[in-house]
């Protein structure tokens, strides 16, 4: 499967948009959970138009500046609403290098170890508030049928996600110090 398709198409049945356009939803809505670069997300555009999901018109800004605004096709809409409904399996974890250092931090001395809990912890911390403070754009739940919905449903899950996290690294912090 091509996620990132899904992805794209989501993004383009809300409104049409140039790769640039798309390239910054990557970075600011979807951020918490999904992210494609450039080059990820061009070639990608390319087999969508190649397969018949997406359109693309041609516009001018400037003297030379050619840019290309995609459109969802009445196909990618019924491929991106046919693979909306589908129920997903549990993914397998993803990589974390900092839990990797934990398993393996019997080898370090106490003090080191919870300096680097001390510092994910601030990190983590930094994180939350910033969630937090995007989160005030959102005084109470917004419609369930509008494109925000969606997007308060995930970042309240990446609130609940940092808080947990912050949750756990206090609990290891108290376990290297008992």
């Amino acid at each position: 499967m091509r996620a990132l398709k899904y992805a794209i198409l989501g993004l383009l049945n809300r409104r049409p948009m140039t790769g640039y356009e798309l390239s910054k939803e990557f970075n600011f809505e979807l951020a918490e959970f999904w992210y494609a670069n450039h080059s990820q997300i061009y070639p990608e555009l390319k087999k969508l138009h190649t397969e018949g999901l997406v359109t693309y018109d041609v516009e001018i800004s400037g003297d030379i500046l050619e840019t290309k605004r995609y459109t969802i096709t009445e196909q990618g809409q019924k491929d991106f609403m046919q693979w909306l409904h589908k129920d997903e399996k549990l993914q397998r974890t993803p990589k974390n290098p900092f839990r990797l250092r934990m398993y393996f931090s019997n080898y370090l001395d106490t003090e080191t170890r919870v300096q680097m809990l001390e510092n994910q912890k601030m990190q983590h911390v930094k994180r939350l508030n910033a969630l937090k403070k995007t989160c005030e754009q959102y005084p109470e739940t917004p419609p369930k049928d509008s494109d925000r919905f969606g997007d308060f449903l995930v970042l309240r899950g990446a609130i609940t996600r940092e808080e947990q996290v912050l949750a756990w690294l206090d609990e290891c912090i108290g376990y290297c110090k008992e």
